[in-house]
């Protein structure tokens, strides 16, 4: 087992590798998994180029909470994180840390939600409030084996070091929250 980051919360389990929930079906796994739905692990995450830090400025949309920001400059078109978490088909209108991964044809979506277990990117916040424009978005990407992740990129200007690293949640997500 990994060792949790510097300010990782006690009440959240930290992980390198997805979680499946059993309401993943086996067709899902199999496509998920680059074709190995056997219970042979997938591969942990590329280590993370953001660090938690609590947020401290009382301006700041997600002051007393924590976000994620840069330990080092990241280049533009970087991978920086990929968004892993408990990886499930069912409903979970009410979770703030759950993302859509891949909605197949016929009808089941599949989405990460790094309520309870996850890793660095549950702390990237959106950048209303923070920034004009986001430094980094979501972005699908295949690994080297052929599963299905869901990366954070950065965009075309980088990132410079100790800057907060922030993406745009989505209308539909401030939608769902009516604060859009």
């Amino acid at each position: 087992m990994t060792r949790p980051p510097k300010n990782w919360p006690a009440h959240v389990q930290y992980s390198t590798v997805p979680y499946f929930h059993s309401s993943v079906s086996g067709d899902a796994l199999s496509f998920l998994k680059g074709g190995d739905s056997k219970g042979i692990s997938l591969p942990s995450a590329p280590p993370s180029l953001g660090g938690i830090r609590p947020i401290v400025d009382p301006s700041h949309p997600a002051h007393g909470q924590h976000g994620l920001f840069a330990t080092r400059k990241i280049a533009a078109h970087t991978l920086i994180v990929e968004y892993i978490g408990e990886v499930h088909s069912d409903e979970r209108p009410t979770s703030d840390y759950d993302i859509s991964l891949y909605r197949f044809p016929g009808g089941e979506n599949v989405g990460v939600d790094a309520t309870a277990i996850g890793n660095e990117a549950r702390f990237v916040n959106d950048y209303r409030g923070i920034r004009p424009k986001p430094n980094a978005q979501f972005a699908d990407r295949w690994t080297a084996r052929g599963d299905l992740r869901i990366g954070i990129w950065s965009l075309a200007s980088g990132i410079r070091k100790g800057d907060e690293i922030v993406v745009s949640y989505g209308k539909s997500w401030w939608a769902a929250r009516s604060l859009s």
